[in-house]
């Protein structure tokens, strides 16, 4: 596996364990959102490496999401 495959399937991977524990309400919001910026970093990465410029647009607002998300939860 390549470097660019391995950053998109880890961004996949850490932006599906965020929904999944901020969906579950178990007390997880701050480590969820913290996975959030990880992936949006992650695919953020991977976008660019890839010239999808609307996926890194999109990348910089769920970063922002999840530092806001940090914030408010911490």
């Amino acid at each position: 596996m390549d470097r660019s495959k391995l950053f998109e399937w880890l961004g996949v991977i850490t932006a599906i364990l965020y929904s999944l524990l901020v969906a579950l309400n178990i007390g997880a919001e701050f480590v969820g959102f913290s996975l959030l910026l990880i992936s949006s970093f992650l695919i953020g990465v991977w976008a660019y490496w890839g010239g999808h410029r609307g996926i890194l647009i999109l990348q910089l607002f769920y970063a922002s999401a999840g530092i806001i998300g940090m914030f408010r939860w911490f």
